[in-house]
């Protein structure tokens, strides 16, 4: 039975100069757990947005949305409000009460329920979820991981037929990530809820879906199983998408293998066990570049927001050498965005001294600061704009470094070719999707000509391919002798372009290494690859590093 049917559906932003949805034809059956993926700005979230009305963004649109066999415009709202839930990417701009329970309760109380109905609906969903140690706390005391937890469900009490998510594992750590895709599991498996999931991360979330849909250029380029849909792109490496295809086909693929390809990390680990000899394990390990300018000095930072409040950090001690690439990781809570805000200068430390140059941060004038020395990309992009284009954005912040115009336009033609967002320019930058508001940001912060780059989740809505671009263009103003240092969730990002890694936990470093050291050593802070290669080679982090050692031992029994 079909619970959502879209017919020809076309959507264009107000002057856009081309549709972010072209005639977009789509039917998902009843209890089907469908994964939307694409490049970023292929029009996954608009897609999704339009399919809930309230959400529905400002634009032409035309075409049909279908609801359990009711048009979209004739759906009363008691029946789109529960029939329809939706989880947005940012956890925090969901919440709406200051208590656990009372978020549980606003939606049925918002219908009228009965006193009693609402209490046992309540106390339920809260025991399913598994939040009744927290069910009486304040939300703004809640991690990342709990409030997205909350918002699923809050959507779940009110017993909704189809779930919309949208990138909802963005902002959470890799425990609390895969904690919240094997609830959502459930949700399909235990309870029928329809799924429509957009994801970039697709490792966890291909194992367990019905169907995958791409997007691309705001048409659907592939619609089938996620075996189909591994296959089709390890046939064709030269996809953007290829790159984001999980850990175990990326293996299969690139050892030139043929056949059905694996794309769960058990049978990735079962083809590499059965396929080939591990008398080699490990390969010999890499070394951070010798760099002995420090740019950072970090010395015994205390922080804590209250004078009363427990310590954020505590004793963090830490040296960033300069044109040297860090990432800071870490659960949700811990401390990372607290520590980056301290390096920024935007929080002041009760106790320690943090230096850029060896000079201390207080003793730089607030414009000095950030003026050609530090710049920031924070969780949120959206608050960096203040203008009604990308354009007029960066030309206000060439205006604040006292560029000429035809310098100006330069470095923004420049920068844009680099970023990628030349056809973004034009747009108002609240309409762009969250992959392509953090490349914007990202395009201000560089016209700064910054010295230390702070990045609080810099691949946060970026898809593998985007990904990958940010990481050329990291490394450039790295030999350029900018210093980086990135807070991430993203570990295999940082296994592949940090120099160093650091572990922040209750308020401590704990440990700092380069990445293959760093993730060799870890079971759930670490790569795909290495939980596909664990027990089988010793120190293998990268998808490259495993089929490396595949390579030098060579197949079982002699084969070819």
């Amino acid at each position: 039975m079909e619970i959502l049917h879209i017919e020809d559906l076309t959507f264009r932003y107000p002057d856009a100069p081309r549709p972010a949805l072209q005639n977009v034809s789509l039917s998902v059956s009843d209890g089907e757990f469908a994964v939307i993926c694409g490049v970023s700005g292929c029009g996954k979230s608009t897609l999704l947005r339009l399919i809930k009305r309230e959400l529905a963004p400002f634009g032409e649109k035309s075409g049909v949305i279908m609801y359990d066999g009711q048009p979209q415009e004739a759906l009363d709202m008691r029946t789109e409000c529960t029939g329809i839930g939706f989880v947005q990417q940012r956890p925090e701009s969901q919440i709406v009460t200051d208590k656990v329970w009372h978020e549980l309760a606003f939606g049925l109380e918002s219908l009228g329920l009965p006193t009693e109905a609402i209490r046992r609906r309540v106390c339920e969903t809260a025991a399913y979820f598994g939040i009744e140690a927290w069910f009486r706390q304040n939300t703004a005391e809640l991690s990342g991981g709990q409030m997205q937890l909350l918002n699923l469900a809050g959507v779940t009490v009110m017993q909704p037929k189809l779930l919309l998510l949208d990138e909802p594992t963005a902002q959470l750590d890799p425990i609390a990530a895969a904690d919240f895709i094997t609830t959502l599991h459930k949700l399909n498996r235990e309870l029928g809820i329809t799924v429509l999931l957009v994801e970039h991360r697709l490792e966890e979330v291909l194992p367990i879906a019905d169907r995958v849909i791409l997007m691309e250029d705001g048409a659907i380029g592939f619609d089938g199983s996620p075996r189909r849909f591994a296959d089709s792109l390890s046939r064709n490496g030269e996809h953007p998408m290829a790159s984001a295809l999980p850990a175990s086909a990326k293996i299969f693929r690139d050892l030139g293998e043929s056949g059905e390809c694996p794309v769960k990390v058990r049978e990735g680990r079962d083809f590499i066990s059965s396929t080939f000899e591990n008398r080699i394990r490990a390969l010999t390990e890499k070394s951070a570049p010798e760099r002995s300018e420090k740019a950072v000095r970090v010395q015994d930072i205390r922080f804590r927001y209250a004078r009363e409040s427990a310590d954020i950090l505590r004793d963090v001690s830490l040296d960033v050498c300069r044109g040297e690439h860090l990432c800071l990781l870490g659960g949700n809570g811990t401390g990372k965005t607290t520590l980056l805000g301290i390096l920024s200068g935007a929080l002041k430390p009760y106790h320690g001294t943090v230096t850029l140059d060896g000079k201390k941060l207080g003793a730089y004038s607030a414009k000095d600061l950030y003026h050609k020395n530090i710049a920031v990309l924070p969780q949120d992009p959206q608050t960096v704009f203040l203008k009604k284009t990308v354009c007029e954005d960066l030309r206000e912040t060439c205006r604040a470094m006292e560029y000429d115009r035809a310098e100006s336009e330069e470095r923004i033609a420049e920068i844009a070719g680099k970023l990628g967002i030349g056809t973004l320019l034009d747009r108002h930058p609240y309409d762009l999707s969250g992959g392509e508001q953090q490349k914007a940001a990202l395009a201000k912060l560089l016209l700064l000509q910054p010295k230390l780059l702070l990045l609080d989740e810099p691949t946060k809505g970026i898809d593998a391919y985007g990904k990958e671009r940010l990481a050329d263009i990291l490394g450039d103003l790295k030999n350029g002798g900018i210093t980086v240092v990135t807070v991430t969730h993203d570990a295999e990002f940082a296994a592949a372009y940090a120099d160093r890694c650091a572990f922040l936990f209750d308020g401590e470093i704990v440990s700092t290494d380069t990445p293959n050291v760093f993730f060799a050593g870890n079971t759930f802070y670490t790569t795909a690859a290495h939980r596909i290669s664990k027990d089988i080679f010793d120190n293998a982090v990268l998808c490259g590093d495993v089929v490396e050692l595949c390579r030098m031992n060579g197949r079982k029994g002699g084969a070819p």
